[in-house]
């Protein structure tokens, strides 16, 4: 026969143990201070106020539910040596953090979900073919022949959250094709999506979590894509409301088919659609994993072109392995904007090149965090101003180009740009700096 044990405060002196037999439940209405505590089989720990273990450890093979805090360990600056085992679930501050399956720390796939490194510019108008815009960093647009967008890094947000994601109708298509098509990707490399165990007995679901607003409401697909073993989930959510905020949880099941190798190169793709034609929407929403097809892929999706009044807002974007969603980690914009570098940066502000010629000259660069792979390399800034540190000739510069480039992503990287002879008084070895902005941007997207 089970039994409660309830208590406005419970103490235990001095090196007891607090114990709480299988089948019963312990129920602290304002305070549990011992040792030890123990709590087996799938009972459930409640104390509306705090649990404070400061001696040993904590076990529960159930859940944990702390209303207010939860110290195991001492408070008195001596070296904790105290654990807190569960098995179950822990519950903080009414959200709940699974202890198994996902992780506490780092646990979104996802890199930049809030939005906050911009690194190409803020804003990009007339966008009609797929591109990363000039708007927030790894977040890329594929469209096809559905209407023209502005794109850009929003600071309309949801409470505890700067910028979002937006894009702007500015030209509609109101009859797509068959295979038009608009959404917003990011692609992951494989070694990133380890810890779904994609492919084995012991495969873990998919949740991504997001904050999203749209003056037009309806319903909108959320899509998984295996790009090595070419199969595919989606899952449909609704924006009930007009240009409201609304917190999104969408569960895509564990696939035990198709392992993702842990490669640098493309091992997912997590997709929000826009719209999307026939091609995409003419089947039956593949909910569960399937081989790749396409007619399966968007089934319900409303058409975003239709109006230049439409627009689309997203932030708070989080993917992790686990049976329910987390509240979003935050990190320093120092965090985001290195993970975002290893596969987007400009440079060239300030470096220091030396001329081959009278014209030419040869730049290093260095990577730091080294690269994904061996950049493509472009020149965003064709009038730089140049100084010719050893004659002292300083000018702006017209049409710099890029002749040639070399090196790795782990290394130096050796950048050759032209026509810089304006003002400059050069000659081969002469030392030049770049006085300017950035104007060299290196990309190794997926």
């Amino acid at each position: 026969m089970s039994s409660t044990v309830k208590s406005d405060k419970i103490q235990g002196a001095t090196g007891t143990t607090v114990t709480v037999p299988s089948g019963h439940n312990l129920v602290a209405t304002d305070a549990l201070k011992a040792d030890t505590i123990q709590a087996s089989s799938d009972d459930v720990l409640t104390i509306p106020s705090s649990l404070n273990v400061t001696g040993y450890s904590a076990n529960v093979s159930g859940n944990v539910s702390v209303a207010r805090s939860l110290v195991v360990g001492y408070t008195d600056g001596r070296i904790p040596q105290a654990n807190l085992e569960v098995t179950g679930n822990v519950v903080m501050s009414g959200a709940s953090y699974p202890s198994s399956g996902g992780l506490w720390s780092g646990r979104s796939v996802a890199i930049n979900g809030a939005m906050q490194v911009s690194q190409r510019g803020t804003s990009e108008a007339s966008i009609t073919t797929a591109k990363y815009a000039e708007a927030p960093d790894r977040w890329g647009i594929q469209i096809t022949t559905a209407g023209t967008w502005t794109a850009s890094q929003s600071t309309t947000s949801p409470d505890g959250f700067s910028h979002s994601y937006k894009m702007d109708c500015t030209t509609a298509d109101a009859s797509l094709a068959a295979g038009d098509r608009l959404y917003l990707y990011q692609k992951i490399e494989g070694q990133n999506l380890q810890r779904f165990a994609k492919g084995t007995s012991s495969a873990e679901k998919y949740i991504v979590s997001f904050w999203v607003r749209s003056a037009k409401t309806g319903t909108y697909i959320c899509s998984l894509w295996d790009a090595i073993n070419t199969r595919q989930c989606s899952q449909s959510y609704t924006i009930g409301s007009a240009d409201t905020w609304t917190q999104i949880v969408v569960d895509f099941p564990a696939d035990t088919t198709g392992v993702i190798t842990p490669v640098s190169t493309q091992g997912m793709q997590l997709i929000f659609y826009l719209a999307a034609g026939t091609t995409y929407t003419s089947g039956t929403l593949s909910t569960t994993w399937e081989a790749s097809t396409n007619a399966n892929r968007a089934v319900g999706q409303v058409n975003l072109a239709d109006s230049t009044s439409n627009d689309f807002y997203i932030t708070g974007i989080q993917m992790e392995a686990g049976d329910a969603a987390t509240p979003f980690e935050h990190e320093s914009y120092a965090q985001t904007l290195q993970k975002c570098e290893r596969y987007y940066t400009e440079q060239g502000a300030g470096v220091i090149g030396f001329f081959n010629g009278s014209t030419n000259i040869e730049i290093p660069f260095q990577f730091f965090p080294p690269m994904r792979a061996t950049p493509t390399v472009a020149v965003l800034l064709s009038n730089p101003t140049i100084s010719n540190k050893t004659s002292s000739g300083t000018g702006t510069q017209s049409g710099v180009s890029l002749v040639n480039s070399s090196g790795t992503a782990n290394g130096f990287y050796f950048v050759q740009v032209d026509n810089c002879d304006t003002s400059t008084s050069a000659s081969a070895g002469n030392a030049a700096q770049f006085r300017t902005d950035n104007f060299m941007s290196f990309s190794a997207e997926l």
